[in-house]
């Protein structure tokens, strides 16, 4: 039962985790303040109307985009603010910083926010700053926190390093995060490990754009024998040619209306 206190934070957690609260998909949408312009002809409403109607659980946007979509996508489908930025232009495009705050978040009508933290990168110190403090913001306002920590810097030669993936988890963990999204650190077994450790739902990041559903959706069932809560697919969603049979396809896997485990 949830204290007075953490009441607000149970109702959108469970807001999120649609299913009972053990599997979740998400749609990140933030990419285009990293990349420019990235959502294909028909807007993001377009896009968000074939990811909204089949199977995703919550879309990830800017809070600039969330001002010029219709908000009845958000009935069934939550929506995280991104409160992180940095762009692919920048002297370092591993360093994030915070270009929202979570009171914000909650004005324009969000379930929950997200950070990013690229561990190992030059400037580790102000990202995991920012985490904590964004943490203490949403404890104060009972706001669910998505941290995406990636092992990503000079000092970072194998990014899908078990044991680095592991730190990412903890951290985000350590420092309040609700639900971390991560990268898959290359073995189903390397994953078991590392999901067993963590104290919060891990979600595997869905990686770079693959033409190829079947490697996609091949990668996403390997998370989820893992033992990952779920995953997080953006560019291979807003990429594919039929966005919204992938997104479909997805959701099939993750919420075990095709479960791998159980045809296994």
């Amino acid at each position: 039962m949830a204290t007075n206190d953490t009441y607000g934070r149970s109702i959108r957690l469970r807001r999120l985790f649609r299913d009972g609260g053990r599997r979740l998909f998400v749609v990140p949408l933030d990419h285009s303040v990293t990349d420019g312009p990235v959502v294909r002809g028909g807007g993001l409403g377009r896009l968000l109307s074939q990811v909204c109607g089949n199977g995703a659980d919550a879309v990830i946007l800017p809070k600039g985009s969330v001002r010029h979509i219709r908000p009845h996508w958000f009935t069934a489908t939550s929506l995280l603010v991104h409160l992180s930025a940095g762009t692919c232009l920048a002297p370092d495009p591993d360093f994030k910083y915070l270009v929202a705050g979570v009171e914000e978040a909650l004005r324009i009508g969000a379930d929950g926010v997200s950070v990013h933290v690229n561990l190992g990168s030059g400037r580790e110190a102000a990202q995991i700053s920012d985490l904590a403090s964004v943490g203490e913001a949403c404890d104060r306002w009972n706001v669910p926190l998505l941290a995406m920590v990636y092992p990503r810097g000079p000092k970072i030669a194998d990014p899908r390093n078990p044991r680095y993936v592991a730190h990412a988890v903890t951290i985000a963990a350590d420092l309040g995060a609700d639900i971390v999204k991560t990268v898959y650190p290359g073995s189903v077994d390397a994953l078991a490990e590392i999901t067993r450790g963590c104290p919060i739902p891990v979600l595997i990041a869905g990686g770079p754009a693959d033409p190829d559903d079947d490697v996609l959706l091949a990668r996403v069932e390997d998370a989820m024998r893992g033992g990952a809560a779920g995953v997080a697919v953006g560019r291979n969603i807003f990429g594919s040619a039929d966005p919204a049979k992938t997104t479909r396809r997805i959701s099939e896997i993750v919420h075990m209306r095709h479960d791998p485990a159980v045809a296994a």
